[in-house]
């Protein structure tokens, strides 16, 4: 059972709880003995995460004698296989990964495992875990499901997966041109909206940040980023949408103020292009996900190695940065269950999560990203730590129609950033259209 317990103690009560109680019932020196020689299949994305992960994974195989065979692949083709996977009898893979969208979609299929009863084996679970030490913003976001809001910690939440690979947002800055000018890191929207639009008289050839703003779910996610620290949501807490809420179409006009000051062609950008803008030098900011990092400080993808600093999301009425990234998961049709909870549990502890982290991947602790080692050699992981702790568990719906509705507010959005109509009619358009579908969907049976 979960219940919101307060930052960073929210998530995995029932898991600690069963760790707590294993300490002296945990006595054998080999846990993976009986396993020894088993072939596990796991699934994992073409990603700078999991190609760490690739370097790393080999200690486990000495370690336990378990064989680990991973069939990597581009996102989109991995939930593709995934969807087949999952719906067989009897599945190939024995872990996946999964972003946190999907997991609405496996929970509610009955696809994953619910974790309790390894968490619950002595002679599965470390109880050196230290699950408190998980990012709980994501232990909520990917892990969690059936509580309040059905994606949610609460009473009657159930546990189906770990953080493996947290992202959040971030504002990376040109701190060159920041001292040039004697500006400073924006700390609020006030400050962030303003310096945006500032840096393209103080630098003339340079535009402010670079942002998504592509048509669909890119200009949708752009949105998102900014609607959470200004005090908005998708819905109440009945299910009515507030996408047209006076938080929401302040945050549709951040996101337009930032595209008009933002590069030339923002209105077309993907994560690729934003990213690649500021990269290449054509951009002073950039608000999105903390996977740049590595690129920013590679020379063969980045013109501003050395040059840029980071920052917290900054705040709107509250600190609220995006949940991103994967976690991992049991199938529910897996052959090697226990092994590969083993796997799962080694992965994501203190020790692999350090190794992965010094390999270039995206730490899931706390104590990670302010471990020496890992602050020596990737100085931004204390600050990603910090914003790590703002990051909103709720700052998109996780549910089965959030695809639609995805879509919707993002092709309206984008209407409105090119001009094509208001700000208020795209998104009060957007939400009669999520009213409808939320309708036929059944959110409304109990009213």
């Amino acid at each position: 059972m979960f219940k919101t317990i307060g930052k960073r103690k929210a998530g995995l009560l029932a898991v600690t709880a069963a760790a707590s109680m294993m300490v002296s019932s945990l006595v054998n020196a080999d846990p993976y003995k009986p396993y020894k020689g088993e072939t596990l299949v796991v699934n994992f994305p073409a990603h700078p995460h999991y190609d760490a992960v690739m370097k790393v994974l080999p200690e486990f195989e000495k370690e336990t004698g378990i064989k680990v065979e991973v069939d990597q692949l581009q996102y989109l083709a991995m939930r593709q296989k995934q969807t087949l996977e999952l719906t067989k009898r009897k599945g190939d893979y024995d872990l996946i990964a999964y972003v946190v969208f999907s997991k609405a979609d496996y929970v509610s299929e009955d696809q994953i495992e619910p974790l309790a009863r390894f968490f619950m084996d002595p002679k599965l679970a470390d109880p050196n875990y230290d699950p408190d030490d998980l990012i709980d913003g994501y232990v909520q976001n990917i892990g969690v499901a059936g509580g309040k809001k059905g994606y949610l910690p609460g009473p009657t939440g159930s546990f189906f997966g770990i953080p493996f690979g947290s992202e959040t947002s971030v504002l990376g800055y040109r701190k060159d041109i920041f001292d040039k000018h004697g500006l400073k890191a924006p700390t609020n929207y006030k400050e962030l909206l303003d310096v945006t639009c500032k840096i393209q008289k103080l630098e003339p050839g340079m535009a402010g940040l670079a942002s998504r703003g592509k048509s669909g779910h890119q200009t949708s996610h752009a949105f998102l980023l900014h609607l959470a620290p200004l005090g908005g949501r998708i819905f109440d807490d009945n299910w009515n949408p507030t996408i047209n809420s006076p938080e929401a179409i302040q945050a549709a006009n951040a996101l337009k103020t930032i595209l008009d000051c933002g590069p030339e062609g923002g209105t077309s950008f993907g994560f690729a292009e934003a990213k690649n803008a500021f990269l290449q030098g054509k951009a002073a900011m950039y608000l999105d996900t903390t996977v740049i990092a590595g690129e920013v400080s590679d020379p063969e993808k980045s013109k501003v190695v050395g040059k840029v600093a980071w920052a917290k999301h900054p705040k709107g009425v509250r600190y609220a940065s995006q949940t991103g990234g994967f976690g991992i998961a049991i199938p529910k049709n897996a052959q090697n269950k226990k092994a590969a909870f083993l796997l799962m549990q080694w992965l994501t502890s203190k020790e692999t999560d350090k190794k992965i982290a010094l390999a270039g991947g995206n730490p899931s602790r706390f104590s990670t990203h302010q471990d020496p080692d890992v602050v020596k050699k990737f100085p931004q992981m204390a600050i990603f730590g910090e914003a790590l702790k703002d990051a909103d568990p709720d700052w998109r719906p996780i549910i089965p129609p959030w695809g639609q509705i995805n879509t919707e507010l993002g092709t309206n959005l984008s209407k409105a950033m090119t001009g094509e109509i208001s700000v208020e009619e795209a998104l009060n358009k957007t939400n009669n259209t999520v009213k409808n579908i939320m309708k036929k969907e059944g959110y409304y049976t109990f009213n």
